[in-house]
């Protein structure tokens, strides 16, 4: 197809697809009153308290999967109240037999497996963005923000609340303290409406997810069907001051050269300060000096081999996640782990009533760019400091939709600078149809370091643009989209992820999904496929696909399916036709048992010499849990590329986790990796030509270990003591040699007004 057809095709494809008006709400009632609490509450999972007998009372009557709105097969009551400071909630969870009750002392956000219930909460009734507040029985909690207007669900945001769980000989209880100063709701005289949900996770041959209303399959906002709560009279989230000194103690001893021994390192002790002042219930202040931006979970591997990209990596810093929904634009053009080593940063967010707004500065102690291409990129990291700044508003309109701008800037040493304007829009035109558009501008300067380590040609100020449209189509049974996005050649994003331009993209695809009318073995079948193109700016083409898929859900929470597909892909001037085919397996066959499968095979690249390749690549997993207490995890990951002389390369990547909780605030942990690459260096050109600066290893191993101790009071209120080492061992060494060692102390204390 040609590139000057791409665009009228998908604007056709997208009014084609445009029937009908929205369908009829399935939900028409009266929001709930919630009112004040008439005595104290303890929170201890028992209820018995007055308050609780004169709660509202709210009955949770449909299971929304895998069933479609049917009575569920248990019973759960939930009770809503409020304090001068704190929404109060309860429940009562009915079951007929308790033994059978998936409970078990985790870590946060790590209970999604077993037993729970909880609240969605849409705080401004605005149907955009919404607070789930989850707790397991025995008071585990996970919380996480709903963000439909950025399509993402994330658990990284953590508020300071009060829970607790019990199971009883019906079921169990559950009560929850969520103080207002950890909401953000506009501030108003008189009652304010809220979207409520109530949800149940019922796991036993199937998951049975229960709530409080029927829910539309097909529609494209779960909180616009939501149910209204009104009330909150003189709720008052108080002087909502939190301030979470830290001090971080660590000793790292490090291997000079593998003849010798460890090094040992100087004992480093680092005080850092974050702050966040509510400065009203819509608007946040955050500050943070000398913060401890240190991550005390490990990264998962990822091997950067026969990669054309830059790997991205989660951002999991606290100070960068509060509020980060805030600044999603549907593109990565914000990913703040690109701020290595910030010495100061501030940030504010709010919203007040269709305006969102959020801005944030940081002062970076090092440079990290990407240089991005159409077929690869290419990082550094330079010892300069450089200042990150971030603007972003959104104004809401209609029934869910919304239009933003953002503009960052990246300003370095020795004149290097990166400027970026965007524009973007979310349109519900109805219940079924979105549209999406954005439009990005960019202006870069390197420095003249820069251009002489990542080999940058021009000299002069660069600047380029990009922008795409996204339409979907939804329906219960079926779905359709399309996709273009155009990205120019010099389109720079140095405080996101932008690792791929220089070209334009078009997706045409659909899907099939059938649901059974009652429940039968086969609890949902899906399937779909899409066409793609796409080239670079000069019309060249990168690459032509065509795949398909299909996917069944079975008992156990069992989800099976298969994928293949072809394209044809152009990689340095060669052309190479490929198929590929992947499958997956997930199953809970008991309730402490859980499997993971899955696999990838077919024709590849081998980048670093351009020639045909055979890719294999098998994962999977296994979870046990044993008893209330302990957790075991296991991981393999095998990956291998073959060409037609043999085998290139092959890579094993092992990880074991075992967690033992002695309650739900105190735990060790254990977590051993080990990652093996054989390669057969006879392939390699560079060895052939003998170069030893691109000499490679037959062999290398790499293993790693952190044993870790944390108690945690709250999210921001922990202790944690811990101990990583690290070995390999490569063609020279060929034993496997301790590389270093780092014993750590971290401890902070959230204090609260």
């Amino acid at each position: 197809m040609s590139a000057r057809l791409q665009l009228p095709v998908v604007l056709a494809f997208c009014l084609g697809a445009w029937a009908g008006g929205p369908p009829e709400d399935l939900r028409k009632s009266v929001p709930h009153r919630i009112t004040k609490a008439t005595s104290d509450i303890k929170i201890d999972g028992v209820l018995e308290e007055q308050a609780w007998k004169d709660a509202l009372k709210l009955e949770l009557k449909y299971e929304v999967r895998p069933a479609e709105n049917l009575p569920p097969p248990v019973k759960t009551e939930m009770f809503l109240a409020f304090s001068d400071t704190a929404l109060l909630i309860a429940f009562r969870a009915h079951d007929p037999d308790p033994s059978k009750i998936r409970a078990r002392y985790n870590d946060r956000d790590s209970s999604f497996q077993d037993d729970f219930v909880g609240v969605v909460l849409d705080t401004f009734n605005d149907e955009r963005r919404a607070y789930e507040l989850l707790v397991n029985p025995l008071g585990a909690q996970i919380d996480a923000i709903n963000d439909e207007v950025g399509d993402n669900y994330d658990t990284s945001w953590n508020a300071i609340w009060d829970s607790a769980g019990k199971i009883t000989d019906s079921g169990y209880e559950v009560e929850m303290r969520i103080p207002f100063n950890q909401l953000r709701f506009q501030p108003q005289q008189g009652p304010q409406t809220w979207g409520l949900d109530g949800i149940r996770s019922y796991p036993r041959t199937d998951k049975h997810h229960i709530g409080l209303f029927p829910r539309e399959r097909g529609n494209n906002s779960y909180l616009s069907q939501e149910e209204k709560m009104i009330g909150f009279e003189g709720a008052d989230p108080g002087r909502n001051l939190e301030i979470v000194p830290t001090v971080v103690s660590s000793r790292t001893d490090v291997r000079d050269d593998a003849a010798d021994g460890l090094v040992n390192g100087d004992q480093e002790s680092e005080l850092g300060l974050t702050a966040r002042w509510g400065v009203t219930p819509n608007l946040t202040l955050n500050a943070t000096v000398n913060p401890d931006f240190s991550t005390i979970e490990a990264d998962s591997v990822r091997l950067g081999i026969n990669e054309q990209f830059a790997i991205f990596f989660p951002e999991t810093r606290p100070f960068f996640l509060e509020g980060a929904d805030y600044f999603n634009t549907g593109m990565r053009l914000v990913h703040t782990r690109t701020i290595a080593n910030p010495s100061a940063a501030l940030k504010t967010t709010g919203k007040v009533g269709n305006h969102t707004f959020g801005a944030f500065i940081a002062q970076d102690d090092v440079t990290n760019v990407i240089v991005p291409g159409s077929e690869g990129s290419s990082s550094g990291t330079f010892d300069h400091e450089v200042t990150s700044s971030v603007a972003r508003y959104r104004y809401d309109f209609g029934k869910n939709s919304t239009v933003g701008a953002l503009m960052t800037d990246k300003q370095g040493q020795d004149g290097y600078y990166n400027r970026v304007l965007s524009l973007d829009a979310r349109w519900k035109i109805t219940d079924r149809d979105s549209l999406n558009v954005n439009a990005v501008g960019t202006q870069t300067q390197y420095s003249d370091e820069m251009r002489e380590e990542l080999e940058i040609e021009d000299p002069d100020e660069i600047s380029d643009a990009s922008w795409s449209v996204n339409y979907r189509h939804s329906r219960r049974n079926w779905n359709v989209r399309a996709y273009h996005e155009d990205r120019g050649k010099d389109f720079r994003a140095d405080v996101g992820f932008i690792p791929q331009v220089d070209f334009y993209k078009t997706v045409i695809g659909g899907g099939y999904n059938w649901f059974p009318k009652e429940r039968q073995f086969i609890r949902r079948f899906n399937s779909g496929g899409d066409w793609d193109e796409t080239r670079t700016q000069d019309g060249d083409l990168i690459e032509e696909e065509i795949e398909g898929w299909f996917e069944f859900q079975l008992p156990y929470e069992t989800w099976t399916g298969l994928g293949t597909g072809s394209r044809t892909r152009v990689f340095e001037g060669v052309s190479f036709d490929q198929k590929f085919y992947r499958g997956w397996f997930n199953m809970q066959p008991s309730r402490d048992l859980r499997l993971n499968f899955n696999f990838n095979i077919g024709d590849w690249i081998d980048f670093t010499h351009v020639r045909e390749a055979d890719r294999l690549r098998l994962g999977g997993s296994v979870r046990y849990n044993m008893g209330k207490h302990v957790r075991l995890v296991v991981s393999h990951n095998h990956r291998t590329l073959d060409v037609d002389e043999g085998n290139l390369f092959t890579t094993k990547v092992t990880e074991g986790r075992i967690n033992y909780h002695f309650n739900r605030r105190t735990m060790i942990r254990l977590i051993a990796q080990n990652v093996d690459i054989e390669r057969n260096t006879d392939l390699y050109a560079d060895n052939r030509d003998n170069d030893p600066d691109n000499d490679v290893d037959a062999a290398t191993r790499d293993l790693f270990a952190q044993l870790l101790f944390s108690y945690k009071m709250n999210a921001q209120t922990v202790a944690y003591v811990g101990y990583t080492d690290s070995y390999y061992s490569t063609d020279e060494v060929v034993d496997l040699t301790q590389l270093e060692r780092t014993l750590f102390v971290k401890f902070g204390y959230a204090w609260t007004r």
